[in-house]
Order: structure tokens, then sequence, then C-alpha cells
């Protein structure tokens, strides 16, 4: 059997000339901007212009560019390896599809068509759904892929244990490096999204509340946690609290603050330049007195564990479905196992 996993993430610029194209697929995507395409094309050219340097900037920390792509390539290569192991009679292929920048999806579909598989597992690298994010790439694909294969979707895995296992020993070993510094508060940080993204049933605040959950429960040392939300832009009431007001808050209490990232499997801009420079920055600003920031995912042995599970239990099922001890709440009706993987 020939078996296609398309692990599905966000993209990011690969040098400073790919950042305003990069911001104009993120913008014009309806998932994000819900507005005609007539009045979305020219307000997403307009917002890609207006932050082009800023963005610039920011990647310029980076190196000039996006550590995504080359991170999501060691996370495929490694459920390559896993996959063998697992399953040796199945040759498995891991394939990247990016939304908003290369390998797009029209790229990477002609690459699974070719590899004419027998199966394909549509395994996106975000572990909570939202329309924004899984629900907007799922659209894409289906777009794209006209080749061979049956395929099914993983939408979710919030607090499957391998996720949350390798969340806590990334936590865990941060901590112990500093020395295990006391009065000390767990933030999971996740990206934020539009209040009223939330309101009309998106399942996403849930489903990053089972995962912030589901690792601390792996963390009895740390009784003192939260969640809060970054990345937060525009005029429109955003998921709350906000990181960077959390920040403050622990500041103002003299506690310290170890952050983890919990919606991110990969590092990228909003780890190593917002989590670790802006709020790193502000951290000292407010007079926290240690600020520590977990590690994504990244390659991780549980974390891939899981995708490899995942993976090779769609096998046995069709359409769209979650991995792990996970049902979404009747309240979110965009689910994507209310809606066959693309709400």
């Amino acid at each position: 059997m020939k078996l296609a996993v398309v692990l599905f993430n966000l993209g990011g610029p690969d040098g400073p000339e790919a950042v305003r194209p990069f911001l104009f697929n993120l913008f014009r995507d309806p998932a994000i901007i819900g507005l005609p395409a007539i009045a979305r094309y020219p307000l997403a050219a307009l917002i890609s212009t207006t932050r082009e340097k800023t963005a610039q900037g920011n990647y310029a920390i980076m190196g000039g560019r996006s550590p995504l792509l080359p991170e999501t390539e060691a996370q495929a290569r490694a459920l390559e390896a896993e996959l063998a192991r697992r399953a040796p009679d199945v040759e498995a292929r891991a394939f990247i599809a990016m939304r908003y920048w290369k390998p797009l999806a029209k790229e990477t579909a002609r690459q699974v068509a070719a590899f004419a598989p027998d199966e394909i597992v549509l395994l996106p690298l975000y572990p909570q759904y939202s329309t924004t994010t899984t629900g907007s790439s799922v659209k894409d694909w289906a777009r794209a892929y006209k080749g061979p294969g049956k395929s099914r979707t993983v939408c979710c895995y919030p607090n499957a244990p391998g996720l949350a296992e390798a969340h806590a020993r990334l936590i865990r070993e941060t901590w112990e490096k500093a020395g295990k510094p006391s009065d000390i508060r767990l933030l999971f940080s996740a990206h934020g999204l539009p209040q009223k993204v939330v309101d009309a049933g998106d399942p996403y605040e849930a489903q990053v509340q089972a995962s912030a959950a589901a690792v601390a429960a792996l963390l009895p040392e740390f009784t003192d946690w939260g969640i809060s939300y970054q990345s937060r832009v525009g005029p429109l009431k955003w998921l709350g609290p906000a990181t960077d007001d959390e920040v403050r808050r622990a500041g103002a209490e003299g506690k310290g603050l170890l952050v983890s990232p919990i919606a991110f499997v990969s590092e990228h801009v909003e780890t190593l330049v917002e989590l670790d420079h802006e709020y790193g920055a502000l951290a000292k600003e407010s007079g926290v007195p240690v600020y520590l920031r977990a590690p994504a995912p990244g390659v991780a042995e549980p974390f891939i564990g899981t995708l490899a599970e995942a993976a090779l239990g769609a096998l046995d099922r069709s359409g769209a479905a979650p991995f792990g001890p996970w049902l979404c709440p009747a309240a979110h009706g965009r689910c994507a196992c209310r809606n066959g993987g693309t709400a």
C-alpha cells in the first residue's frame, strides 16, 4: 500500500522579497477577512504593503527568512521514519502543503498525484482546529488535488497524549535548566482569533483550553497556570486575556513566567520574535523576575509518535475526525467533524 500523508502548515517567507506576497496571500484568504473578493483583494494589497517593512524587520531577526519550512521538513522526515518503523509494509511518504507560501497546495498536489497513493491522510500541524487554519487548508487542498487515492482528514488532536507529553517534557526541561525557579506561573500562549469567529461556532478556544489542561495535568509542580492569546491585530475584540497583558500582570504581582507556545508545533516568527524578543523585553520592563520560554514540540519523539498514530489510525475510517480523546461540544457547530472537514 502507498500512503501519502499531507502535512498542512501556514508557511512563511523564504526571503525579504517574499514578505509582501506572503502577507497578500494571507489577507486575501476569505477565512481571514470575510469580505467579497472585490473588496478583500484591494484590502489585502493595502495591508501587505503597509506591513511589509515591519514584517521584514521581524524576519531579519531570524536571518531574513522564516524557519518554518525547514522545521516542517524535519518533522516530515521524522514522521516517515516513524511510519516505516510502525508499518513496514506500507510505503509512506510525507508531503508538505503550506497555505500562504511555498510549497503551496497546487505544487504539492502535483507531487502527491505523481506518487500515485492508494491512501491519503490530510494531517494539519495545527493541533487545535479552526476554520481559519485547518478549515482553510483543507478547502485549499480540495481545490488543488485531483489525483488518485482515498482521502480522509485528521481534523485535530488537541489533547492527544503524545502532544501533551511533548509539551510537558519541554516545559519541565526549560524549568530545570533555569535552576527550577520558584514562584513562577506557567502561561500557555496561543495565537489569537477575533471573538466573533469563536462566537460563530469555531471550536478553537475550547480546544486550546483542552490542550493546556492536558499538559498541566502532567505537571503537578506548576499549580499556577493560565492561558493567553497573542498576535492580536486590528480593532475587533479578540480572545483574551492577551499575552502582553498577562506579562504585565505577572510583573505587577512579582511572578516569574514560563511561557509555552501551546498552539504551535514549530518555531517561527510568533515564537522566536513575538514571544522571545517582544514579550521578553516587555517582561523586563514590567519587572517580571524570571522570563522563560519552552520550545515548540518540533521533532520531539512523543509528538512525532502522535502524528504517526493519527495517520495510521485514520486509515480505518473516512471523512474527518479528531485523533485522541476529543469531541467538540455541541455549541461548536463549525468544527470539522460536523461539516465534512471543511467548515
